[in-house]
């Protein structure tokens, strides 16, 4: 895992991406923000489970099919099953320790 700070990568809200093995952050400080981290390693490690490319091809279908449930593309991103699981376990820190293969699934 490697974190590279990137500001103009990033819209307003959002503080940080996981892209297999990186994990780019807004600001420099968010570097030592264990949630955040912890966060983007649960995607890092989603990422792996599904071959970097199925996630990337399902985390976009998913994105597509919640926007239209909700007709609101952030509402959208916060339904995405595993923006779901990282965000409901990025305080855990031991989370990635004792997480079952493909968790994810029980946040669909």
């Amino acid at each position: 895992m490697f974190v590279v700070v990137i500001s103009w990568l990033f819209a307003k809200n959002f503080r940080g991406l996981a892209i297999y093995p990186f994990i780019f952050l807004r600001e420099k400080a968010l570097k030592e923000n264990l949630n955040i981290i912890n966060h983007e390693r649960i995607h890092l490690r989603q990422q792996i489970e599904m071959l970097w490319i199925f996630f990337f091809l399902w985390y976009g279908f998913e994105f597509l099919i919640r926007w239209i449930q909700f007709k609101n593309p952030l509402v959208a991103y916060f339904n995405i099953s595993f923006e779901k699981e990282a965000y409901a376990n990025e305080i855990n820190l031991d989370y990635l320790k004792n997480r079952k293969f493909w968790s994810f699934t029980k946040y669909l």
